[in-house]
């Protein structure tokens, strides 16, 4: 640890922590089953200030029990908070405990809030003349930072001194006060002028300079913002003194002749217990940290880094570790700015030799098909970087190599397979050099992916990465450009920070893997849903896209006027239900028509008290009044008419004619895949009108559509995982899986199975999979909740080892904090052990979906990839161009249909070995919607 220095003094609000910590971690265990969660947040979080701000004086302040005196002053203080929630009190002893332990002083004064606790420490510091660092997520101590006083927020890595404060609150910190007075603050339940804004606040004091000056000028203020602050009046003095921070407080702290010198003995760091904190560590099962403090050198401030190897695969509380990184020295960085031949020739040479490269592009554009090189940048050890500069075009910039030039002569490199190369989301790079001609071959990683396979509940975006495991924080794109409408192109950057940015994007991308990459090396299954499955699909779904497919826009436009002939027909049946013309978009309008004219029952309110107007609390409605049901149409053809028939010829690319998706992989925490730009994935195929949509897509001339399409593929996972002996003998046999089910649910021989009964059956089906209970299969089949009941009831008797795999994942899922798809893909879930009661529901629903949602996504994804691959190696015309849940779309040429319909589904069955068949079933036709 760097030497500390006395002239500073390091101030942590650790009532505002609390809170942030337990909210921003899973819900981690003792072996004794006691939460751990924000424990191991406050940890980490001290841990890493303590290193980061060497001081010789310290305290932890903590709110004490009990009312203080702004409760005297406006009894409603704090009024609308919830009660803290039970994990998070357990939490507070031995987190009083372990801060001690950590040699943190810690101090907590009946009757004073942490606040106050802090701004009389610290004015009493700054008058001495120390520095003093607060670190805290309260944005009421803004107005305490001075020359000598900033704040640090150690979870956003932000830092506030006196430019900081007017950066983000547009007021200096001394205006903060009546800049809170104004917005007022909903925490604490302290009520400001109504809906004045942090913008308005700062613009009134910018123009009045004070509070005082904008109550003199209450009555010239116009418009609505006006008339509330002339009926706040009177109540801006207490608003002002509850959101004061005091800083002449009677701390009764044992500081004789504070602020002398004497006093700073009470605020110094206590030599750390070992022995004692060995034994908090091995009570509350922090492995890693017990490990490194037993270790001779071991340093408890030294001892965070994330765990690996069998330690994080039993489901410690160490499998869970908070989203902060170890401690580290900090990085020292040197990025060069190319604009030399020798320079260039230079760093080519260095690439050429290094075992891995990581390399990232800057570009004009977000859309990967239209995206053109601005820059690129280089690293190949962590704190070196390059950026080579190639459009940049602002006035003044300086002369730059030639594009065309520099892509060629890094051409052969990148086309390397043999040349190992990293980035983050390297499907978006290899877009951006296909735009200019130039297949990419060798990337061997992704940061993106390494992170979405290790932790698919947390953010992946590289500045995330970075602060969560490196410590280190960068400049945001924003920073570069700007944001909304003042947002510049990249190519208008000045080069010094475009190389500051973009070399920090592949030196902390080439950083980020030698962090991760040991830790799927360490778990062997991991490593094989990243090898294995992420990055070929990666590849794959690269072609896909660039490939697209062909709509028939003159199609989508017939259909988008038959729509709007029928939204309009359905306008005029509603104003006459309605008795009146109103704005059938307008959801204020429709509660006025519903529950205020006709008087029909209100079903739900929103949050602001209004009836509820909601596609749900319609289809209710509609059961028993036309005017609902009206509306429902209109809203489902708007929708329809909006986002497909309009919209997707004007996202046609024109250089290819096709329709380009982009599909997201690191985004659904089970695996799936995310179609975007457009979606189309979510093309509703449950009414006549969105089935026709997929008319729209077709086939080139010669050619012919063939859907590939997983058969009831999770019923199919289920009968595997849950081992049901009814289940494997209905999917081995090539029984009707429904009709099955209606037939032991209903005690009727199969093949006096009504249509009624196997719908019911069907519903119970796939519902009880997503762990529908007795409400959601009432709401769903229109039937009592006592008959709902009885039905899972004779379900689980006949198929009781579905019930089993039921009971046992809610168990192991509540355990270990996440399940795992049968190729040993994690998925966790945070609010299994520590979320409320119905959050907890929820995600013990999800505990028993996921892993069938989960292997079906593994394996459309495998079988993307043993297609692609097949098609390769027979030379065939077949061109994948889409991914649609457990659907494969592909363009055929009408000579290879034959071996498309054979080869396809065979290829799609052989992915995985099942106890029961996997199977494809396929469809040929001029369109999407006849091959579907």
């Amino acid at each position: 640890m760097s030497s500390a220095r006395d002239d500073i003094l390091l101030l942590v609000d650790g009532s505002s922590y609390l809170y942030r910590a337990y909210h921003a971690l899973p819900d981690l265990r003792s072996p004794e089953g006691e939460p751990t969660g924000a424990l191991h947040g406050m940890v980490a979080m001290l841990t890493k200030l303590r290193e980061q701000y060497p001081s010789a004086h310290a305290a932890c302040v903590f709110d004490a029990k009990g009312p203080t005196f702004r409760d005297e002053w406006y009894p409603e203080y704090k009024a609308t908070r919830t009660a803290m929630p039970d994990d998070l009190a357990r939490q507070i002893a031995p987190i009083h405990e372990v801060v001690r332990l950590l040699g943190w002083p810690v101090i907590e004064v009946p009757g004073i809030e942490a606040d106050d606790v802090i701004g009389t420490l610290s004015c009493a510091a700054s008058r001495r003349g120390q520095c003093v660092v607060i670190s805290t997520g309260d944005k009421d101590l803004a107005q305490l930072v001075d020359e000598r006083v900033s704040l640090i927020n150690t979870m956003s890595n932000e830092r506030l001194d006196v430019a900081g404060v007017m950066h983000k609150f547009g007021v200096a910190p001394g205006a903060i006060v009546d800049y809170l007075t104004l917005v007022g603050d909903a925490v604490d339940n302290v009520p400001g002028v109504e809906k004045v804004g942090p913008k308005t606040a700062a613009k009134w004091i910018a123009e009045h300079g004070s509070l005082d000056g904008v109550i003199a000028a209450a009555d010239s203020i116009k418009g609505v913002a006006g008339e509330n602050l002339r009926k706040a009046l009177d109540w801006l003095p207490l608003g002002r003194r509850l959101v004061t921070v005091k800083s002449d407080c009677d701390l009764a702290l044992p500081l004789p002749g504070w602020p002398d010198a004497s006093a700073w003995q009470a605020l110094t760091w206590r030599e750390i217990d070992r022995a004692a904190l060995l034994d908090f560590y091995t009570r509350k099962g922090f492995r890693t940290l017990k490990k490194a403090l037993e270790e001779p050198a071991g340093l408890a401030a030294r001892t965070f880094a994330a765990p690996t190897g069998a330690g994080a695969a039993q489901g410690g509380t160490d499998a869970l570790l908070p989203d902060a990184a170890p401690p580290a020295p900090a990085l020292e960085t040197h990025y060069d700015t190319v604009l030399s031949q020798e320079l260039f020739d230079a760093w080519l040479v260095r690439i050429h030799a290094a075992d891995l490269v990581a390399l990232d592009t800057e570009t004009d554009s977000l859309d990967p098909m239209r995206a053109r090189i601005v820059g690129l940048s280089f690293s190949v050890q962590p704190g070196e970087a390059c950026y080579i500069p190639l459009t940049h075009s602002y006035p003044g910039a300086p002369d730059q190599l030639p594009l065309r030039e520099v892509l060629d002569a890094l051409r052969p490199w990148l086309e390397d397979a043999a040349r190992a190369k990293l980035g983050q989301n390297v499907k978006y790079d290899a877009h951006v050099f296909a735009n200019h001609g130039i297949t990419v071959r060798g990337y061997v990683h992704d940061t993106l992916l390494q992170s979405y396979v290790l932790e698919a509940h947390k953010p992946h975006s590289l500045q995330s990465l970075a602060q969560r495991h490196l410590g280190r924080e960068g400049l945001s794109y924003e920073d570069m450009c700007g944001k909304g409408a003042q947002q510049i192109p990249f190519a208008q950057v000045e080069l010094t920070r475009a190389a500051q940015y973009s070399g920090e994007d592949s030196d902390m991308t080439l950083h980020v893997h030698r962090t991760l990459w040991p830790q799927l090396e360490a778990e062997p299954r991991l490593r094989e849903i990243y090898e294995r499955i992420e990055m070929p699909a990666s590849a794959t779904l690269l072609r896909i896209e660039r490939t697209g497919v062909l709509i028939d826009s003159d199609l989508l436009a017939r259909q988008s006027h038959a729509l709007s002939v029928r939204m309009a027909a359905l306008e005029q049946e509603a104003h006459g239900l309605a008795g009146q013309p109103f704005n059938l978009g307008s959801p204020k309008q429709i509660g006025e028509i519903l529950f205020g004219k006709l008087g029909l029952p209100v079903r739900r309110k929103t949050a602001s008290g209004a009836p509820s107007t909601d596609e749900e609390v319609l289809a209710e409605l509609a059961a028993d009044y036309p005017l609902p049901a009206r509306l429902l149409e209109h809203r489902s053809l708007a929708k329809l008419k909006g986002t497909y028939t309009d919209k997707l010829p004007l996202m046609v690319n024109p250089s290819t004619g096709r329709l380009h998706t982009n599909y997201a992989q690191a985004v659904a925490v089970t695996g799936r895949l995310a179609s975007n730009e457009p979606n189309l994935q979510n093309i509703p195929i449950r009414t006549a009108e969105g089935r026709r949509v997929r008319e729209a897509f077709i086939a080139p001339p010669g050619h012919v559509i063939l859907s590939a399409d997983y058969s009831q593929i999770e019923l199919r996972i289920m009968a595997h995982i849950s081992g049901d002996p009814g289940l494997l003998h209905a999917f081995s046999e090539g029984l009707d899986v429904h009709r099955t089910t209606a037939s032991e649910v209903f005690r009727v021989p199969m093949a006096e199975v009504s249509s009624e009964q196997r719908r019911y059956a069907k519903v119970i089906n796939f519902g009880l999979i997503y762990g529908m209970g007795a409400f959601g299969l009432a709401s769903n089949l229109g039937i009592e909740q006592k008959a709902a009941r009885d039905y899972i009831d004779r379900y689980f008797a006949r198929f009781a080892g579905v019930k089993r795999y039921m009971d046992e994942t809610r168990l192991r899922a509540a355990e270990q904090g996440y399940v795992e798809t049968l190729l040993g893909r994690r998925i966790y879930l945070p609010e299994i052990r520590g979320g409320s009661g119905p959050r907890r529901t929820a995600a013990e629903r999800q505990a028993i979906n996921a892993p069938m949602q989960g292997t079906a996504a593994d394996l459309i994804k495998l079988a993307m990839i043993a297609v692609e691959a097949a098609l390769e190696e027979a030379g065939r015309g077949i061109r994948m161009i889409m991914q649609v849940h457990d659907e494969l779309v592909f363009e055929v040429p009408e000579a290879e249909v034959d071996w498309a319909r054979t080869e396809v589904p065979r290829l799609m069955a052989s992915v995985a070995e099942l106890q029961v068949p996997l199977l494809a079933e396929v469809g040929v036709g001029a369109n999407w919607d006849q091959a579907h």
